[in-house]
Order: C-alpha cells, then structure tokens, then sequence
C-alpha cells in the first residue's frame, strides 16, 4: 500500500523514494503525509508482514522511516516482537537510508546506535507526551506524599486509621525534590512542584540554570545534593552517565523518609540495590514505572511491597498520544523537505 506518487514538472514521474511506515500510521494519517509529500519525489511504503519480500529496487528507495508505537507491539525490552524485528530489517537492508523519526523520547535501544553509526539521523519525540508524564511523575509523588496507598491497604482490610501521630503526612511546601534530567519531562515536573511551593534542584550534563529549578547541579554532582532531597525524581535519558547512577550508596544519602519515583529507565536504578533500600527502610518508598527487566518478574517482590507502586511503563498513557507523536513527525517530515533544521535531533 502506498499513496499516490508525485508527478514532476510536464506530467512526468519523477525518481521516487519511499518513507517507511507501519500499516497503522498509513491508514490514519496518510492524507495529512500525502499533504506534507505534495510536490516532492516522495510517497509512503507500509511495512510488510515479510520483509524478505522487498525487491532490492524498492530496499534502494527506503530514504526515510518512521517507527511508531504500534509496531512495538504489547512487548518491551530484548523480547521485541514481530513487527519490531521487521521494520529494523528492512532499515538494515536499506543502503540509502537517511533519517528515521522514533516514537519514544530515550535513544537506548541498540538499533538507533547502529543506525546512527551508518550516518542516519535520528530524532526522538521528545516533548510529545512531557505533560502526561510530568502530571503521571506528580500525582504519583501526590499520592505517596498524602499516603493514599496506606489508606487504600486500610480500606481494603475494612479499617479505620486516621493519618494521626507519626503517620500525619508532611506539608508538602516545605520539602525538597532532585529533579534528575531536565529535558521536557523534568522541566514540566518541575513546573508542576513549583505550584505546590516545592524546593525544587535540577541534574543535568552540566550545571547551567533550568526553568522553574530553584538550583541546579551537573550528573557529577548528584551526591552532594541527596542528603537534601526529601524526593528524588528520575527522568533522565539512560546514558553511560546515567545507567546505574542511582545505587545503594546514592540511596544510602537520603534522609530518613525519602521517597523516588522513576519514569526514566529502569537501568538508572541499582533495583536489587533499591529492593533492599525499601525492604529495610533507607528509603519510605517508591512509584516506579520502568524496571531493569520488563515486564516486571511475578516473583519480584516490588509487587507486595506496600510502600511502593508499580505501573507498567505506562507513565506516558494517554488516548491521544498517538496523535501528539504523529504532529511530531509530520513537523519534522516538513523540515526535512524544507531542509530546515529538524526538533529532536540525536547529539
């Protein structure tokens, strides 16, 4: 399936090359890319159930590509599923692939690295869904800090325990979050602290000011500032830097009833470090929506801890999300025609 091909100056066809889609990006956006491509050498090429069926000719046209969500199937981590495996086959066997648009805002996958090691560009969507994972990050951080999951295991048992003596929940405005990574996401969590009178320090690459941080430190610096940090807030891309970053001795700095929510990855967390940080009280608990291993192993005790909520890598819900991601590409999509300098762009 493709859309028409553009014709060329008198009529004629010209050379044609194909941006690569997944059969549900076609079906729903392909009037609004069909208007994007209007007048250039370019049309739509859907992603085949058998990739091995691509002529060379047609592999050679592959110039463009871009890989939504509905390609990654219901799986996340190593077990990628089919459609997933397909699409970067048919990228792997496309010699004059130029630029690829991907549906996430992290870069951690091994099919970007050697994509971009061919000299393809990358950009992420980063931005697209800031303000569902930001709200997501805060009304997790609302709920530990008001106790919601202690009063919800109460109902459960038919209990009545008012919030009185040392389970009173703490003013929120006078406490203090480490908002690690500030890209889209962390600034929006930030934006959204701020309205609660939250003390708000911002971790990024190099310790240069951040809207709606009250200060900001470089990664190298994380340590100094956990002693301090009442919530600690993961929303960094996992990097070199970042993987592992949170560990048992980071968690060990954390004041006595400290809280972490992660929507970065799971890698940037030590987890057997973090389970043993939760079971033994370094830490009051934790809202953790990526894991080292996903989906989460039944046997994983995070599951029955009560002072922990578990979501399944679904921080970044939310109904129109594929519509936030496609504005995205078909931005992009219009700046590469344009040869304007494109959003998102891996370093």
């Amino acid at each position: 399936m493709s859309l028409d091909a553009p014709q060329g100056a008198g009529g004629t066809q010209p050379a044609v090359s194909y941006v690569l889609l997944s059969e549900r990006v076609a079906r729903l956006y392909g009037p609004r890319i069909k208007q994007v491509l209007t007048g250039t050498a370019y049309r739509t090429l859907t992603l085949p159930a058998e990739p091995e069926a691509l002529t060379a000719d047609t592999l050679e046209k592959i110039t463009l590509a871009f890989f939504s969500r509905d390609l990654l199937g219901e799986t996340r981590g190593p077990r990628a599923s089919i459609e997933t495996r397909n699409f970067f086959k048919v990228l792997d066997r496309s010699p004059n692939l130029r630029w690829v648009q991907v549906f996430s805002a992290g870069l951690d996958r091994q099919a970007y690295t050697d994509l971009r090691q061919r000299g393809v560009v990358i950009t992420t969507s980063a931005g697209a869904n800031s303000g569902t994972v930001g709200l997501t990050a805060v009304t997790a951080l609302l709920m530990l800090s008001r106790r919601i999951p202690t009063l919800m295991s109460a109902q459960q048992r038919h209990a009545w325990e008012p919030l009185l003596g040392e389970r009173t929940p703490q003013d929120l405005g006078s406490q203090r979050a480490t908002i690690v990574g500030q890209g889209p996401i962390g600034q929006e969590v930030a934006r959204l602290l701020k309205v609660f009178g939250v003390h708000v320090t911002g971790v990024r690459r190099t310790a240069t000011p951040s809207p709606y941080c009250d200060h900001v430190v470089a990664y190298a610096d994380l340590r100094d500032v956990l002693p301090a940090t009442d919530w600690l807030v993961l929303a960094c891309p996992l990097t070199d830097i970042t993987q592992g970053m949170v560990d048992g001795a980071a968690l060990g700095l954390l004041p006595s009833g400290a809280h972490l929510i992660n929507v970065a990855r799971g890698k940037v967390i030590v987890e057997t470090d973090l389970i043993e940080a939760l079971q033994k009280g370094v830490i009051a608990g934790a809202y953790l929506d990526v894991f080292t291993h996903e989906p989460l192993d039944p046997q994983s005790p995070l599951w029955d801890m009560c002072n922990v909520v578990v979501s399944p890598h679904t921080a970044a819900a939310v109904s129109n999300s594929d519509d936030l991601v496609a504005d995205v590409f078909l931005d992009n999509l219009t700046r590469w025609l344009d040869g304007a300098p494109q959003r998102g762009v891996a370093p």
